[in-house]
């Protein structure tokens, strides 16, 4: 089940990269972030509350805040720069030198959270890497 929200996920990312290049086309790409911020803290906030999950909020852990804190930081300041690359850059290469924070991903997982890593993983992440390279190469 985990695998159908997963391709959820890179079907709306790639309509955000193309919906956002649209958008950031007249406009500072900060201004564009902070309009792309508010309407996605409307409909999360929505939803919590429709599902009524907002009762929880008293049983965070301080631990829990703390990484859900620097995560909201990392991923404020990953929004900044990948708007900032939309409106200079073509969409499809902004795109794919994103996905390379997959492989980023795959080795900071090994790293700090101690996950396995297979020789198929070893080989996406190292196609991610070579494509990224072949991407920015001039």
């Amino acid at each position: 089940m985990w695998w159908i929200y997963a391709l959820l996920s890179a079907l709306f990312a790639s309509l955000t990269a193309i919906f956002a290049k649209l958008g950031v086309a007249n406009i500072s790409s900060n201004l564009a972030t902070g309009i792309r911020t508010i309407i996605i803290l409307i409909l999360v906030w929505a939803i919590v509350f429709f599902k009524g999950e907002v009762k929880d909020i008293s049983n965070i852990s301080k631990q829990s805040l703390f990484f859900l804190i620097i995560s909201g930081i990392a991923t404020g300041l990953s929004w900044l720069f990948y708007f900032k690359a939309l409106q200079i850059g073509n969409v499809s290469q902004v795109a794919l030198v994103d996905k390379l924070s997959v492989a980023l991903t795959i080795v900071l997982a090994v790293i700090f959270l101690n996950e396995s890593l297979t020789w198929k993983t070893a080989i996406g992440a190292g196609l991610i890497i070579a494509g990224t390279l072949v991407m920015i190469a001039k």
